[in-house]
């Protein structure tokens, strides 16, 4: 099995040098993960919660918004009157437009809420994420094998419990002459895994870090670029706390010396 494809050094670093930029102009956009000011829980009980607009509550499978008048808004719909909708099946955050600020909703057996305000500190003071400079060498060529069927997989949650995640395979691939595997997951954007080494908590965030994946070749053969590799938005702040955590599998036995360190704004 090849190492990697790279051939010209040059254009590679400068096309992940491009993708570094356009990578940080989003984490640092409006309402992004550096945004969020406040998490809370909700439970049955009608609440109004510090920054956020309305009453919010959850009952059985619903999560109930009741905006007080003001408009609000989730998708292409806008409403001022109570609404109710279930996001029982979604692991993706999704956001309801509430004055001056944005609302997220995750479903975890129960609804989570995080404000998010579009200048607070962290993102007026965002300079970007430290990386390892970028190295072809950690270009990887592995080789997806489908379980046959989409299956769960349960992952702890740094913060909460565990969650279960779809998995379509297994990634196998080569490093120090030993042959590793990475349980891949199905994310609503594509395949994507989350993996641990030997740099975790040391250099890069303790709980783990996530890499995405292009479609698999016809001969099942895929690339590991482990100079994208990312944070989660609970490495950027303690209140998006539903990360998954990597699974025992995915804790490669070596340092992978590539893609984002731990942020600045994790210790602010």
């Amino acid at each position: 099995m090849p190492k990697n494809d790279v051939k010209d050094v040059e254009t590679y670093t400068a096309d992940w040098r491009a993708w570094r930029d356009g990578w940080e102009q989003w984490l640092g956009r409006p309402f992004g993960w550096l945004a969020a000011v406040s998490m809370n829980w909700l439970d049955s009980t009608p609440r109004a919660y510090d920054g956020i607009p309305g009453l919010w509550w959850h009952d059985g499978d619903n999560v109930h918004i009741d905006p007080q008048g003001l408009e609000m808004a989730y998708g292409d719909e806008k409403f001022t009157t109570e609404k109710s909708f279930s996001l029982v099946g979604i692991d993706d955050e999704v956001r309801v437009a509430a004055g001056d600020v944005e609302v997220g909703i995750t479903y975890r057996e129960l609804y989570m809420i995080v404000g998010y305000e579009p200048d607070p500190p962290k993102r007026h003071d965002f300079k970007g994420v430290p990386t390892f400079e970028p190295d072809p060498d950690w270009v990887l060529t592995g080789r997806f094998e489908p379980h046959g069927e989409l299956q769960s997989v349960t992952l702890d949650s740094v913060g909460w419990r565990r969650h279960e995640h779809d998995t379509p395979g297994v990634i196998r691939f080569e490093y120090g002459g030993e042959e590793h595997e990475l349980l891949v997951l199905q994310g609503a954007a594509g395949l994507n895994t989350v993996f641990a080494d030997a740099t975790s908590g040391v250099t890069t965030y303790p709980l783990c870090r996530a890499l995405n994946i292009d479609a698999p070749a016809a001969d099942g053969t895929v690339t590991l670029d482990f100079n994208r590799a990312y944070n989660l938005p609970c490495a950027f702040s303690d209140f998006v706390p539903v990360c998954p955590a990597a699974p025992p599998r995915n804790r490669l036995p070596f340092a992978v010396e590539a893609g984002e360190k731990i942020p600045r704004e994790k210790e602010m």
